[in-house]
């Protein structure tokens, strides 16, 4: 099996693994908080998404990392976490901004995801950072739809 198959069977099952924990774990917990609380919760994992300047670190990834990818991705990843802070932040002690900064970094780092998932000639140069687009992506992809889910969620 090639790098590119290996790559996106990785991916695809990590996908499933987060959804089936989303659905039949996550979600039930959560519909049970209130909206302020449920995105709280549902933002942690985005809070450490500065974990992605990694692939601007020579040695942690292959030296002939594409630079684009590279810089979109660390810098896309490290504006989405700072963000994320400040939302997780704001939901905590209730600020009047909370929402606003849960849409911001929602967007953000929904578009960085996507923005990154089609740049496969990438995936060779991962090396040590494999993990990050093979398990943690799929798992802020998911949370990533369920924020959404609960902001667009009637009342």
């Amino acid at each position: 099996m090639d790098i590119q198959a290996i790559f996106g069977l990785q991916f695809l099952l990590s996908i499933i693994v987060w959804s089936l924990i989303a659905k039949w774990l996550l979600a039930p917990w959560l519909g049970t908080k209130p909206t302020h609380e449920a995105l709280f919760w549902l933002a942690i994992p985005h809070a450490f998404r500065y974990i992605g300047m990694v692939f601007l670190v020579p040695g942690v990834v292959s030296s002939e990392m594409p630079s684009t990818f590279a810089t979109l991705a660390g810098y896309g990843d490290l504006s989405t976490g700072v963000i994320a802070m400040l939302a997780l932040i704001a939901l905590r002690y209730k600020w009047v901004g909370a929402l606003a900064l849960v849409w911001i970094f929602n967007i953000v780092g929904t578009v960085d995801l996507l923005n990154a998932l089609p740049r496969q000639a990438a995936v060779p140069y991962f090396e040590a950072a494999w993990y990050i687009p093979t398990f943690l992506v799929p798992l802020l992809l998911v949370t990533h739809v369920m924020i959404f889910a609960r902001l667009l969620r009637k009342k």
